[in-house]
């Protein structure tokens, strides 16, 4: 998916080839050292309490912290621009599929009206929000629209970190629809072809399906901390998740794309696989470990797809 959140609202082509993620486990940078070349990755913690996202409080702690490690996970993996993607956690940006008769077809009219729907759908001001959309599906009747929107504070605390660090904000997403990118870089023999993904992080789980370019459920779910709730409410999750695409496609999903960690630390596909435990359902990695690219050890506490999907779009 090529949704982008920009401080205009309006949507950009190509983004910068650097992405770097930030999530309370600490900043992971990636960059495509040029083209056909494999990207390099960098990582650096961060200390407990420095990040906490949200969407109505101070999401940097230590912003001096976050910036100094952006600063120097970029800086081992030599970006070619100033200019980078920014990906932030699932929890600080409310994504929307919303359908119209009709959207205008300049962005200067149509963020406007997007904003007017999303008035009473979200719990901040809409009218300084950061703002991007992207057209899903338009006919003569229809037009199904992919919105996501950050409280302007939130977004401004974000960008200010990254220009602390010397570089500029060319773009920014939650770290699931960026991972949904790395679909592309998996060579599935049809492109087309429906898809049942999972996030998961130490705070929330998102799960998506998506057909081609088209996104059919986007839900993001906060986790409670009881580690028996917390089981239960992620497979609670997928068991929908999975509902839906039987219910949109007429068929059970048989293979998950999985991407993040549990609470405490890595949880790979197959613990995703064991934590779920549906014997119909394979789980694999949407962004494996890469055996090389890596220019500090990346560890076990973020994984790559963000970045990955990040520059797909690149």
């Amino acid at each position: 998916m090529n949704s982008i959140l920009s401080k205009t609202g309006s949507q950009i082509g190509a983004r910068p080839p650097v992405a770097v993620e930030l999530s309370p486990q600490g900043v992971l940078a990636a960059a495509s050292p040029g083209p056909g070349k494999p990207p390099v990755y960098a990582f650096e913690p961060l200390p407990q309490g420095a990040l906490v996202p949200g969407i109505g409080e101070q999401n940097l702690r230590a912003p001096e912290l976050v910036a100094n490690a952006m600063r120097a996970a970029l800086g081992q993996v030599s970006p070619r621009t100033r200019a980078v993607t920014l990906v932030v956690p699932d929890t600080v940006v409310r994504v929307f599929v919303l359908d119209f008769d009709s959207l205008p077809g300049k962005a200067a009219e149509a963020i406007p009206v997007l904003r007017f729907r999303l008035r009473k759908m979200v719990p901040f001001e809409v009218e300084h929000a950061g703002l991007s959309y992207q057209v899903l599906v338009e006919t003569k009747s229809e037009c199904k629209v992919l919105a996501a929107v950050i409280p302007g504070p939130v977004l401004q605390e974000y960008e200010a970190a990254v220009r602390m660090a010397g570089f500029e904000p060319g773009a920014l997403l939650p770290t699931s629809l960026a991972a949904l990118g790395a679909i592309d870089s998996l060579g599935t023999a049809d492109p087309d072809a429906p898809v049942l993904a999972a996030n998961l992080s130490a705070l929330a789980l998102t799960t998506s399906v998506t057909q081609g370019q088209d996104l059919l459920l986007y839900r993001t779910l906060d986790l409670p901390e009881e580690p028996t709730q917390r089981l239960a409410e992620v497979q609670r999750g997928i068991a929908v998740a999975a509902a839906y695409y039987e219910d949109k496609l007429g068929v059970r999903p048989r293979l998950l794309y999985y991407a993040g960690i549990g609470a405490g630390g890595n949880s790979s596909a197959e613990d995703f696989a064991r934590w779920i435990d549906d014997p119909e359902m394979t789980v694999t990695d949407l962004a494996p470990l890469p055996e090389t690219g890596a220019a500090t050890p990346l560890g076990n506490l973020m994984s790559l797809a963000g970045v990955v999907g990040a520059l797909a779009g690149a």
